[in-house]
């Protein structure tokens, strides 16, 4: 499956029963917000099998489900009539494909006039607060609120989480129906669920289907969201809607669909409710999330990234500090792989992006690093992590961005090389055609600084680390590779010599 972008949802539950329901699966219960319309289960309505209707669970929750309306300016990137809808605000970052679609529905009017747009939510409150995903409400000027009962809400916007795609707005009313959030109500792959929502700007529809996978990783770009994977169709307007379970908890907020088409074809992405509620809470109480952070780039370790260093896979490869960050002050190195925080193993870079995430700043993070073959604590003051908006800005111009051609040299690794004009590293200078570094993307004008832990000046240095290598019995070697202002180690093949 190629990577796309996933959005999650979340989870609602009742009671400390454990039930078994229509399909045979196991609903657990769990206590919810006191006078939410969830908070007594709906039975399903068959004793075995699929379920004989639907209606009881919609007519209970519905009520809580809203659609939004946006109006704003039109983004950089304007909109043309053909256009699928995932440009302006609510729009994917640069190099997602385009199968990939947040289902905000936009309603493109002249070049430079307002935008305008539908998307969903839900209240989570009897006062008024609103789940909604960010793309539906982020660049918004006017934001209204149309309920199930034909009654229209001006709304404001409370915070919001670029890094999940989750916001909460706010409405001025009392005593209107909501849901409420159990962490605990876990779907599993095969639950009946529901969607409702206002696709393509109609009102209040729902559609059925079951959980198709959890977990779903490396979809969004998000190290904060595993996605939750749905077959209920969801189009264009669904985005901030809620999914239910047949006992009509909440169990995803709807975020994103894989499509060639546009349309649905029965790939769906919500944001788990675990998720979902702790951001919710944090946004009410201070209007945005805050995040740990110590100013380093990391990498997974790959299969050949681990061959290279002679390590098992798994933990996180630190390839760049930013300039006097809290990484760089602890004494952090590239090279240096991040095995524990507090204790706790680390799989991959998203997983040690979650730890770090978990700390305030000022607070002291544990990290047990491996480092030219020993292993040694560095401890870590943590920062605040800086937004999502200023980090892909420090991004832009990054590796995939051009480089200085530098002179010929000797050859290694498939790669004409020279030194660098000021003494940084290596600088490549040509790369053969189907040589392994070709392949994973060196390119003319790429300085090499390191070659596994130590830095390297020349190309007779770099050619010397490789024969190392070679020797040693390794199949490759880690190179760090600099372009445009970022670094990334890259594993290459050392051949047979």
């Amino acid at each position: 499956m190629r990577k796309n972008k996933l959005l999650t949802n979340a989870a609602v539950g009742a009671a400390a029963l454990s039930l078994v329901g229509a399909g045979g699966f196991i609903a657990r219960a769990g206590v919810v917000g006191e006078g939410a319309v969830n908070a007594r289960p709906v039975a399903p309505s068959a004793a075995v099998g699929a379920p004989v209707s639907f209606a009881d669970i919609i007519q209970r929750v519905a009520p809580a489900v809203v659609s939004i309306e946006v109006e704003g300016k039109l983004g950089p990137q304007p909109i043309a009539e053909s256009d699928d809808g995932d440009g302006g605000f609510g729009g994917l970052p640069d190099g997602f494909p385009p199968e990939l679609r947040r289902f905000f529905q936009q309603i493109p009017q002249a070049r430079q006039a307002p935008m305008r747009g539908a998307g969903s939510g839900f209240f989570i409150t009897s006062d008024g607060y609103v789940v909604t995903n960010n793309h539906v409400v982020e660049g918004a000027d006017k934001i209204t609120v149309h309920t199930a009962d034909d009654r229209t809400f001006k709304a404001r916007v409370v915070g919001r989480d670029p890094a999940t795609d989750l916001a909460v707005i706010k409405v001025d009313a009392s005593n209107l129906p909501f849901v409420s959030f159990e962490d605990r109500a876990k779907p599993r792959v095969g639950d009946w669920v529901v969607a409702v929502g206002n696709p393509f700007n109609l009102g209040g529809t729902a559609t059925a289907g079951i959980v198709s996978a959890l977990a779903r990783q490396n979809v969004s770009g998000s190290s904060y969201v595993d996605y939750m994977q749905i077959d209920a169709p969801i189009n264009r307007g669904n985005s901030g809607g809620p999914t239910f379970d047949l006992y009509g908890r909440v169990v995803g907020v709807n975020s994103a669909i894989f499509s060639p088409s546009g349309g649905s074809v029965g790939i769906g992405f919500d944001i788990p409710a675990d998720v979902a509620a702790q951001v919710s809470r944090q946004l009410i109480a201070n209007g945005k999330v805050t995040r740990g952070y110590i100013g380093a780039s990391i990498q997974d370790v790959t299969a050949d990234i681990a061959d290279s260093l002679g390590v098992p896979k798994g933990g996180a490869l630190v390839a760049e500090l930013t300039p006097g960050g809290p990484a760089e002050q602890a004494g952090l190195r590239p090279g240096d792989l991040i095995l524990k925080v507090d204790g706790q193993p680390i799989s991959g870079a998203s997983d040690l992006t979650r730890q770090v995430g978990r700390f305030h700043a000022g607070e002291t993070i544990r990290m047990e690093v491996r480092r030219d073959g020993q292993i040694r604590t560095v401890s870590v003051r943590s920062g605040l992590r800086p937004s999502e908006a200023q980090l892909a800005a420090n991004d832009r111009g990054g590796f995939g961005a051009g480089g200085e051609p530098g002179a010929e040299g000797a050859g290694v690794l498939g790669m004409r090389l020279a030194p660098d004009a000021q003494g940084r590293g290596v600088r490549v200078a040509g790369v053969a055609s189907g040589s392994d570094a070709a392949d994973k993307g060196l390119r003319p004008g790429d300085l090499i600084e390191r070659v596994g832990s130590a830095a390297t000046r020349s190309p007779a240095e770099l050619a010397r680390a490789v024969d190392a290598a070679r020797h040693g019995g390794h199949k490759q070697v880690l190179v760090l590779v600099a372009r445009g202002g970022q670094h990334i180690f890259v594993p290459l093949e050392v051949g047979a010599g």
